[in-house]
């Protein structure tokens, strides 16, 4: 038995040996098999850098869908895919799984909804089959893998052309109004992948079309810009659809300085010519009114037009940038951004606050420095008056969003509740920044409030000061957030000072963004319009009409001068001698054939309404009466005042002055930003000037302008063109002395006469606007 079973066992342990040997091999072949598909598919389909993609060419994790900060029909995700991580989650295990199915990945809601399979209130995104569809299938197939942590990260995004001016005309990849974008993707391997037919492309004006796969056709003349968006990765392409440009000719002076370098080469390419230079009367007009807020009397016009100095203008605007009215000019466009209204700060408060800023641009204080002084303000906000600012925001997120905006150009208040929809900031930055100024406090010595039911009234002294400890809680966690500045990756350690750290980092002058708002800002309160616009919206979707432009202003700001200039960094006095002395500042306001639809490259001066203040003063100056404001002595100007209007109006009624104001659109100061002030026209200001008391009642004060001209000029003629030079800053026309003479010649009363006329000029266009 023993040798029989011995004779058997070789044979039977063979047998099972290979049996064993095949299974192994079976097993080892299925599993590398399986192992090459699960390595094909991750490398073919990632979640983070193909389904993520996929989702957003789809519109999935729009505002507008999915992404909207409380998603629809109980189905959210991040804005743009910009928290893949929790995307993943929600995907894969949200629904009890009901939303992607390996077993079936054919019956995953996430493919029936979007192809309409299944009632999708945000109708039909993708077809079956197609690009997207397949990706996400593969993906569900694969059964839904993350990424591993090791994989690669796309890193930068490639799109050509970046900028384009197309003719009607033009040939090769351009032809007509027609081009085609495409986008690569880096990765951080080094990698790259053209991902044009997956990207987005959002057009900011719909003055042409675009398909899904980047195809550009304009439609009408005129600039758009194409946020061509894969992942978290968007750049900005901007387009110039032009018309046929062989009757073109350019025509332009020679540049007076580097602005028009910058200027005329943009206008050249998009086939405008620039509007000449402005008479000399409208030239001084419009300088006195931008730099002073005030128009120039009638003698002093006079002769500024008769002088035939080649270098008259450029000594004006030197005269000017030196004058007391200058400061308080400019001052008041502070005053509105930084709040300094009654309500929150007090009376002293206000005027101290303003008084500072007064002094502040009298003597030219740097730009760089006014912002510092501001942001690490604290102590009395009676002996320290730019610790009013902190005063007037009395929460940590309200500084961050005054901050922020102000002087940064970063518009945080949609990145509460969501991440930005159309900037880079998200929630983590939001609330980050908001801790920034979470140890700000205030010591409340007083406050002799008259009104107990609003606790938003303050009247009395108060310290700011930095506690030990602050509060700026993140609501999705009822945590703090480590405090971190806005776009910069290192936190702030909790031993420093935050307030001094922030005013050193946001004062940087290699802090592109807040050197770039300044530059702006300067612009736009002299031109009427920013380079970037809104001027205080900086994002990707809105960029530079002039990229060059802004550069060049950016440099100037912040470089001091040489041997031949003096002149300190964030010198407001030099940018502003810079930009005035330019063709582009002096050009007439009146279009010509190419320029007659540019609103956004300054080839002519914008026209647009004088503020409250401008008109109530130069109404004030012509007719040489002061004005009278509630809680104020006779006599100070409109854009002198360092409040907005008082508080208790019971107590001391708003004057005629404070209701035309606030008809005209002076701002209440309750917001950080220039949107608050109107220059929309209405009815009601219509109401104010034609049959308004205070303009009326000026007219008729018998110690006016109009008595005093009167006696001096006997004759009617010389009487008609003073009046004229000192409402308009320039000489009647013949027609309109000849019948402005006539009418006051034919009038029985003399007096009224010219009461009518001086009325007329007060209602015109020429003096209402600025030309």
């Amino acid at each position: 038995m023993r040798s029989t079973s011995q004779s058997h066992s070789p044979p039977s342990q063979k047998g099972f040996t290979a049996r064993r040997a095949c299974q192994f091999s079976v097993v080892f072949l299925v599993a590398v098999v399986l192992m090459c598909r699960t390595s094909h598919a991750e490398e073919k389909v990632s979640f983070r850098n193909d389904v993520m993609a996929a989702l957003s060419k789809a519109g999935c994790n729009l505002g507008t869908c999915h992404g909207n900060a409380r998603g629809k029909g109980g189905f959210q995700i991040s804005l743009r895919g910009q928290d893949p991580a929790r995307d993943y989650i929600v995907l894969t295990r949200d629904w009890l799984t009901r939303r992607t199915n390996p077993s079936q990945p054919d019956q995953s809601l996430l493919l029936l909804k979007p192809t309409m399979q299944v009632a999708h209130e945000g109708g039909r995104r993708f077809e079956v089959g197609s690009a997207e569809y397949q990706i996400l299938r593969d993906w569900i197939a694969s059964g839904t893998p993350d990424d591993p942590a090791d994989a690669k990260k796309m890193v930068d995004l490639i799109v050509s052309p970046r900028e384009e001016f197309l003719s009607e005309s033009g040939e090769g990849q351009s032809k007509g109004w027609q081009v085609q974008l495409s986008a690569t993707a880096v990765y951080s391997d080094g990698s790259k992948r053209d991902v044009t037919p997956r990207a987005v492309y959002e057009i900011s004006n719909p003055i042409a079309e675009i398909s899904p796969g980047g195809s550009v056709r304009g439609l009408q003349v005129g600039e758009t810009t194409v946020l061509v968006r894969y992942l978290h990765q968007q750049v900005p392409v901007r387009l110039a659809f032009l018309r046929g440009g062989q009757h073109f000719a350019w025509n332009a002076p020679a540049p007076a300085n580097a602005i028009d370098a910058h200027v005329y080469a943009k206008l050249q390419r998009l086939q405008i010519n620039p509007s000449p230079s402005s008479d000399d009367a409208t030239f001084i007009r419009r300088l006195y009114q931008d730099l002073l807020g005030i128009p120039p009397i009638a003698e002093a016009a006079r002769k500024f037009v008769v002088d035939s100095s080649p270098t008259k203008r450029a000594k004006l605007v030197d005269e000017l940038l030196e004058r007391p009215e200058f400061a308080d000019w400019w001052a008041l466009k502070w005053a509105d951004l930084l709040r300094v209204e009654e309500k929150t700060l007090d009376r002293k408060g206000v005027e101290n606050f303003h008084g500072w800023l007064r002094d502040a641009f009298a003597t030219n204080k740097p730009l760089d420095q006014i912002v510092r002084e501001i942001i690490s303000a604290r102590g009395s906000t009676y002996e320290v008056p730019p610790a009013n600012f902190y005063r007037a925001l009395r929460d940590p997120f309200e500084r961050s969003e005054a901050a922020g905006q102000l002087f940064l150009g970063a518009r945080l208040q949609c990145a509460k509740c969501h991440n930005h929809p159309f900037d880079r900031w998200t929630q983590d930055d939001y609330y980050s920044w908001g801790s920034v100024f979470a140890r700000v406090d205030y010591k409340i010595l007083e406050n002799n409030r008259r009104d107990t039911n609003d606790k938003h009234e303050f009247d009395g002294e108060q310290i700011v000061f930095l506690g030990a400890k602050g509060d700026a809680k993140d609501p999705r966690t009822d945590a703090s957030r480590p405090a971190q500045f806005l776009g910069a990756k290192d936190q702030i350690g909790t031993k420093v000072d935050p307030l001094d750290e922030l005013a050193k980092w946001l004062t940087s002058p290699q802090n592109d963004r807040f050197v770039k708002l300044l530059a702006n800002r300067t612009w736009q309160q002299v031109m009427g319009r920013g380079i970037v616009d809104p001027v205080d919206d900086f994002r990707a979707t809105n960029p530079p009409a002039n990229p060059e432009l802004l550069e060049l202003l950016c440099q100037e700001l912040r470089s001091p001068g040489n041997s031949t200039e003096s002149h300190a960094a964030f010198d407001l006095r030099h940018l502003l001698r810079l930009i005035l002395n330019s063709n582009t500042y002096q050009a007439a306001s009146a279009p010509n054939a190419t320029n007659r639809e540019d609103e956004a490259n300054f080839s002519h001066a914008l026209v647009r309404r004088h503020t409250a203040e401008q008109l109530l003063d130069a109404t004030s100056l012509v007719l040489d009466v002061p004005l009278k404001f509630s809680g104020y002595p006779i006599g100070p100007r409109a854009t002198q005042l360092p409040a907005t209007r008082l508080v208790r109006r019971r107590e001391s009624p708003s004057t005629t002055a404070d209701q035309f104001l606030a008809v005209f659109g002076k701002p209440p100061r309750l917001q950080s930003c220039d949107c608050e002030r109107s220059d929309e026209t209405t009815l009601t200001q219509t109401f104010q000037l034609v049959s308004g008391s205070l303009v009326n009642q000026m007219l008729a004060d018998k110690d006016n302008r109009i008595e005093a001209l009167m006696r001096v000029h006997s004759e009617t003629p010389a009487l008609v063109t003073e009046l004229f030079w000192t409402a308009l800053t320039r000489a009647p026309t013949n027609d309109e002395l000849t019948q402005t003479c006539q009418y006051i010649e034919a009038t029985k009363s003399r007096r009224i006469a010219v009461e009518d006329v001086v009325w007329g000029l007060l209602n015109s266009h020429e003096f209402l606007l600025r030309r």
